[in-house]
């Protein structure tokens, strides 16, 4: 039984993108997708089912943070049978030679902490992309995105300037909040999953992409992750 999603049987697609607010959900199904059907409204997280170049996929919101990711992409899995689940979002840039509006793929996740971190006890886990999804996504981008590891947070206003050093130092391309859970939910259940990532802002620079400028840079990156998925 799913606590936090209310779709019915059959409404969700094995195909998910996932976004964090549900608004951008609502834009991108709306933008993207044909034959749209309002398939989850709880809690306002929405979520949206349509089709895209006759292929089934929806877009459901995932919330801020790894548990809320966590919630969602079980639900989705276990409730659901989504299979492919690809997180479309913003970042903070960590390297010099990165710009505002570039594509981030994360081919890799570290993180501090997250919902299934207890699983593992001694172990360091290294939450991985699914090499299909990341080659597509990469081939979709005109080899222009770039891809590396990133770093899942948990805090969004960060005051470690010695970590942010380290990780430039260790070539970690970005700073996000979901994708090493996404990563680590569908390594566990046999999914495929992959970020695909904007960025909004840079944490070197503190240059930040202007909320009228983000729609059209957010659209390149849905056209990533379709293209990902179905191609």
């Amino acid at each position: 039984m799913a606590f936090h999603i209310g779709a019915q049987k059959g409404q969700i697609a094995e195909t998910v993108l996932l976004p964090g607010d549900p608004y951008r959900a609502r834009w991108v199904a709306q933008t993207f997708l044909k034959g749209v059907e309002c398939v989850n409204e709880v809690r306002g997280m929405l979520g949206y089912t349509g089709t895209w170049r006759g292929k089934r996929v929806t877009v459901h919101g995932s919330g801020m943070g790894q548990p809320s990711m966590a919630i969602y992409a079980h639900e989705l899995i276990h409730d659901f049978g989504a299979r492919t689940l690809i997180r479309i979002g913003s970042c903070g840039a960590l390297q010099p030679h990165i710009r505002l509006r570039d594509l981030i793929l994360a081919q890799a996740a570290s993180t501090i902490s997250g919902p299934s971190a207890t699983l593992f006890r001694e172990v360091r886990f290294a939450p991985v992309a699914d090499f299909t999804l990341l080659s597509r996504a990469h081939a979709a981008s005109g080899g222009k995105a770039h891809v590396g590891g990133i770093l899942t947070s948990d805090t969004f206003y960060d005051e470690r300037s010695d970590l942010t050093d380290q990780l430039r130092r260790h070539a970690c391309l970005a700073v996000e909040m979901e994708t090493a859970e996404l990563y680590t939910i569908a390594a566990r259940n046999s999914c495929r999953a992959l970020a695909v990532l904007t960025v909004s802002d840079h944490i070197l620079t503190g240059e930040a992409l202007p909320a009228d400028q983000r729609e059209q840079s957010f659209a390149d990156m849905v056209e990533v992750a379709l293209h990902a998925a179905f191609d």
